[in-house]
């Protein structure tokens, strides 16, 4: 029998810890890691309870694993033992292993950095603001490592990571305190051997991605994510966006002015006044500028023009679509406008039926989608509640793919690709046919980001708008044509392609060269979406290139630099496309630069003379020309004569340049450029082949396409450049 006065003594004791217990801090609980292969190279472990909601449950994209099996298997890539996760305070810290000189890529869209290491971010949705801080368009919590492997963190939080800052008491490297009074060695940020993570959830998965080299890491990331997009062949031809206010016979009498100006055009932009209101937008057709919409895309796609609409979220009042839409909209608005959830199937089937009707059905090819990204006060804020019960920072990490996923399934539906424009993505976006843009606008960041956005699995554009002088403007233009989708915004200023007329015809030629090199770009796409690697790359994900970031001493300021810390001077200027074109941009001011070309032989694109062997070199190209160059043994498909228009069903002459005098094979891509039958098999890979023939000069050969596979060349014709 219990003592009476022990049992009240206990009763107490129990009370007090029940009346205390809110406010005793909770201790840290270490987690043991399982890891379980997901594919080939690929593992995964959770740590505490994951949310239900992450980046992969809301993209719902298949990884293509017939993919990854055949890039072969390897071991997990890092120390097991050395990958540590503890739940605390409510969320998941994690702190995987850093190597001295191991250099870190990835972790969204920067624009001013390439290598991450030493910075401290909170990966966060935004429109960038012009700082490194993790606050982007893209703020993908994937990074990529020199030692040839990838870490995918699958939350859709907002994720604190500390890369190589965070000094651990308890680290493996010994602690080297110094007097900062009399040692000038002494550093404001000591070495860090780890990867610091805060999730704030009470759990997360990790995902592990082999390589063996860092663009194999890529390319894994990517197939887990369903492998890169394929865009129609129209989508990679000169995209032009309208003023704002135009009519339908103003933009046909604009469509009239670049057949006068022999300028190639593929794709209209229509921006805001397309609709009857906007900001916040009825997604309906403005009658009095727009009287017969399906006429008016039928009179662009004869003459071989697609037509892109603009939109944003946010759905006035007066739209037909609030009839049915306002019970799966959220608390709060903007810009007076209703946030729809696509949370819920009920808001995709409803915006989707009413898309389809009012523009898919019309023969509209494609969307920009605007103001899905930020700032904070052009979004909901996070206190907003959504019916879905998504808390509104993972709807703000994932509402720009939501809206890529409703779209591209119209158009699935339909059988039909399409290519646009997106202001915010995240892992799982890869797949979908969209193309980040933004309007921040310093040309120089733009390559950077570019270059950035080949390591996190989405493409960014640098779209050109206006510029101050005929330099820049020629300086853009040249730029835009090697990326992802070539574009010229004039919705707010009206500006043409000749506005300059001084440099009206460089214009044109490098516009044309890009009309030129679609074989070869559609093929970079097709390696994107069959095998991952992206079509637009950073020279770190060259195979065997390496660089490290140059450093500078830094000059003592009492002001700027009180610490006198050194800056690393990275390469954020030039870029590859594909396997073997490399694009080294100038910027307006410039008459000559620095080009780094990697081990090997490089040839001038425009003349195939050597330009040099694994050096850095000095050129001064003139205005004219934008520098390429071309790897020892490069094949380049090309259309023999420019195209101003991609009509569909049209065989062309193909000439196929090769440059250096390596022998060489390649895989030129080929289907209807339309359709997504190619998923069912109606592609074609068609083997070129250089050798030398028994009098010693090369020669060269294309594999016929199969019977029943698409053949859309109508003559093919080699070009030796460096004979």
């Amino acid at each position: 029998m219990i003592n009476p006065i022990k049992w009240i003594r206990l009763r107490r004791l129990v009370i007090l810890i029940l009346l205390v217990s809110p406010f005793i801090q909770t201790y840290a609980q270490d987690v043991p890691l399982h890891w379980t292969k997901k594919s080939a190279g690929v593992w995964a472990a959770e740590a505490g309870q994951p949310e239900k909601v992450n980046l992969t449950s809301v993209s719902q994209v298949t990884p293509k694993t017939e993919a990854l099996t055949a890039m072969g298997d390897l071991s997990f890539p890092l120390s097991e033992n050395e990958i540590k996760a503890t739940i605390f305070d409510g969320k998941t810290y994690l702190q995987l292993p850093l190597e001295v000189g191991e250099q870190i890529f990835g972790l969204g869209l920067n624009f001013k950095t390439v290598e991450q290491r030493g910075k401290i971010l909170r990966l966060h949705m935004d429109h960038y603001g012009g700082t490194d801080n993790g606050r982007s368009h893209a703020p993908v919590p994937f990074y990529v490592s020199s030692k040839g492997y990838g870490v995918f963190i699958n939350s859709a939080r907002y994720i604190d990571i500390w890369v190589g800052t965070a000094v651990s008491a308890t680290s493996k490297v010994p602690m080297d305190a110094r007097d900062r009074n009399t040692d000038k060695s002494w550093s404001a940020q000591p070495y860090s051997d780890n990867i610091s993570v805060l999730i704030p959830a009470q759990g997360v998965e990790i995902l592990v991605f082999g390589g063996p080299t860092p663009l194999d890491a890529v390319s894994r990331f990517n197939l887990f994510n369903g492998g890169g997009t394929l865009p129609p062949k129209w989508g990679l031809g000169f995209w032009h966006r309208t003023p704002t206010l135009y009519s339908d016979s103003l933009v046909l009498n604009e469509v009239k002015e670049f057949k006068q100006h022999q300028f190639p055009l593929s794709v209209i932009g229509l921006e805001p006044g397309w609709q009857s209101k906007s900001y916040p937008c009825t997604y309906e057709w403005d009658k009095g500028r727009f009287p017969n919409p399906a006429k008016f895309m039928a009179q662009l796609k004869d003459q071989g023009v697609q037509t892109n609409l603009w939109m944003n979220p946010y759905i006035s009042p007066e739209s037909e679509l609030i009839k049915k839409l306002k019970p799966f909209t959220a608390s709060h608005t903007v810009w007076n406008g209703f946030i729809p959830d696509y949370g819920l199937p009920q808001t995709n089937k409803i915006i989707g039926d009413h898309l389809k009707q009012h523009e898919l059905d019309l023969g509209v090819s494609g969307f920009k989608m605007d103001e899905n990204d930020g700032f904070d006060n052009w979004l909901w804020s996070d206190v907003t509640r959504f019916p879905s019960g998504i808390p509104a920072e993972q709807m703000r990490q994932l509402y720009g793919v939501m809206m890529q996923k409703m779209t591209t399934q119209l158009y699935r539906e339909q059988n039909r690709r399409t290519y646009g424009l997106v202001r915010a993505s995240n892992a799982g976006g890869s797949s979908y046919p969209y193309v980040i843009y933004n309007d921040y606008y310093s040309h120089r960041d733009f390559i950077t980001a570019l270059i950035n956005s080949s390591f996190i699995g989405v493409l960014w554009t640098p779209e050109v708008r206006s510029s101050p002088t005929a330099e820049e403007w020629l300086r853009r233009m040249q730029t835009v044509c090697f990326s992802p989708l070539a574009m010229l915004n004039a919705w707010s200023d009206g500006t043409k392609p000749w506005s300059f007329p001084e440099v009206e015809k460089q214009v044109a030629d490098v516009a044309k060269l890009r009309m030129q090199l679609i074989p070869y770009i559609y093929t970079c796409f097709a390696e994107y979406s069959f095998y991952g690697r992206p079509p637009m790359r950073a020279m770190n994900l060259l195979p065997g290139f390496y660089s490290a970031p140059e450093i500078v001493a830094g000059k003592l300021s009492s002001t700027d630099n009180p610490y006198a810390k050194a800056t690393r001077k990275e390469i954020k200027d030039q870029f590859m496309v594909g396997d073997n074109l490399l694009i080294a941009p100038l910027f307006a001011g410039e008459t000559e630069r620095k080009v780094v070309l990697p081990k090997g032989r490089w040839y001038d694109f425009y003349t195939g003379q050597l330009a040099g062997e694994g050096e850095v070199i000095k050129v001064a190209p003139g205005l004219d020309k934008i520098p390429v160059y071309v790897r020892d043994g490069g094949i380049i498909p090309m259309y023999e004569t420019p195209q101003l228009s991609l009509k569909s069903q049209e065989k062309r002459d193909l000439i196929i340049r090769f440059y250096g005098k390596k022998e060489a094979v390649y895989k030129l891509y080929d289907d209807d450029g339309e359709t997504f039958d190619y998923e069912k098999g109606a592609y074609s890979w068609r083997e070129i082949r250089v050798a030398s023939a028994k009098d010693g000069k090369l020669k060269g050969s294309i594999s016929k396409a199969e019977k029943t596979k698409p053949d859309n060349f109508a003559s093919v014709k080699f070009q030796f450049m460096s004979e």
